[in-house]
């Protein structure tokens, strides 16, 4: 093996440094990972159900979007410049005023809307903390779907979150216009 290979196969197998900068993060090409106040976060994978909500939100969110030409819906491995962060919501909207033209990396704004899909491994007050950095960062509204209730956290800031059960209507109020469906066709 020659010297330079043997270079690039160590390369490919280290592990990601654990501290970077958010610039150093954003020129990287390292996959599965969101980063929080200068440390990586690997994105572990996630379970079937888990997957299934994910599909479900995706699937009507999208079908609305794209039959109204609103926008573009983002699935879990697109990573959003959030503040000092980059995230990577299960499901996210942007709308097309907002679509940047370089869609090669990461964006560099947070997504109109976010959606994540509480996990069995998630700690909650994480999946609260996220929200609102979403939120802080200029994210209209985010939905956090927790299976185990079936429901639907709506935050639009810290003084106006709503509880949605399985006997409610998602909207996307302002944010993706006419769209709606029953929270319980999310978990089915």
């Amino acid at each position: 093996m020659r010297q330079q290979d043997a270079r690039e196969v160590t390369q490919e197998t280290l592990p990601p440094p654990k501290k970077m900068t958010l610039e150093e993060f954003l020129e990287s090409d390292l996959e599965g990972y969101e980063y929080v106040k200068g440390e990586l976060i690997p994105m572990p994978p996630t379970s079937g159900a888990h997957g299934e909500i994910s599909s479900n939100i995706h699937w009507y969110l999208y079908s609305h979007v794209r039959a109204n030409q609103l926008g573009r819906v983002y699935i879990a491995d697109t990573g959003f410049q959030v503040g000092e962060r980059v995230l990577m919501p299960d499901i996210a909207f942007v709308s097309t005023a907002r679509l940047p033209d370089d869609r090669q990396k990461a964006f560099s704004i947070p997504p109109d809307l976010a959606v994540e899909v509480v996990s069995r491994t998630d700690i909650l007050h994480r999946v609260e903390e996220k929200a609102f950095a979403y939120l802080e960062a200029g994210t209209r509204m985010v939905w956090v779907l927790k299976p185990v209730s079936e429901t639907v956290m709506v935050y639009r800031s810290k003084t106006d979150i709503r509880v949605l059960t399985c006997e409610d209507t998602l909207t996307g109020e302002d944010v993706v216009e006419g769209f709606s469906c029953q929270v319980a066709q999310l978990f089915e």
